[in-house]
C-alpha cells in the first residue's frame, strides 16, 4: 500500500512546512504496519509562487494505514495533512520491479463486488 499526500507550499513557509511534516512522518513511522516513507520537494517548480512538495509513505496493507489514522499522534498531525491537495492518495502496489529486473506483478486487495465492500467498511 503507497499513500501520497501533495501540497502547495510558498517559500515562506517552506521551514515550518517541513518541520510539521517530518513530525507527521515520525507519527505515521510509529504505527504497525508502516514499511517506510519520505518528504520531498519537485525539482521542476512551474508556478513561482508554489513548490510542490510530496509526503508519502509505505505500508503493509490498507488496513494497517486506516488504522494508523485512528494514532493519537497521527491525529496531531491532522492540520498537516489536511493541507494536501485534493486528489486520490491511496494506492495498491500492482507491479514492482528492481533494478535491471523484469517487472513482477502483484495481486490486488480490492473487492470485485464494490458493495460488498462498503458493507464491510462500514461494519
Amino acid at each position: 500500500m503507497l499513500v501520497v499526500y501533495r501540497f502547495a507550499v510558498t517559500e515562506g513557509e517552506t521551514e515550518s512546512f517541513s518541520r510539521d511534516a517530518e513530525d507527521a512522518l515520525a507519527a505515521l513511522a510509529s504505527c504497525g504496519g508502516y514499511v517506510r516513507g519520505g518528504l520531498g520537494r519537485a525539482v521542476d517548480d512551474f508556478d513561482a509562487e508554489d513548490s510542490v512538495w510530496m509526503l508519502w509513505t509505505e505500508w503493509d496493507d490498507v488496513g494497517s494505514y486506516r488504522r494508523s489514522l485512528s494514532n493519537f499522534q497521527v491525529k496531531m498531525a491532522t492540520p498537516l495533512l489536511s493541507r494536501a491537495l485534493p486528489e486520490a492518495s491511496g494506492f495498491e502496489v500492482l507491479a514492482e520491479c528492481g533494478p535491471g529486473e523484469a517487472p513482477r506483478r502483484t495481486g490486488s486487495d480490492r473487492e470485485a463486488d464494490p458493495e460488498s465492500a462498503r458493507r464491510e467498511a462500514a461494519r
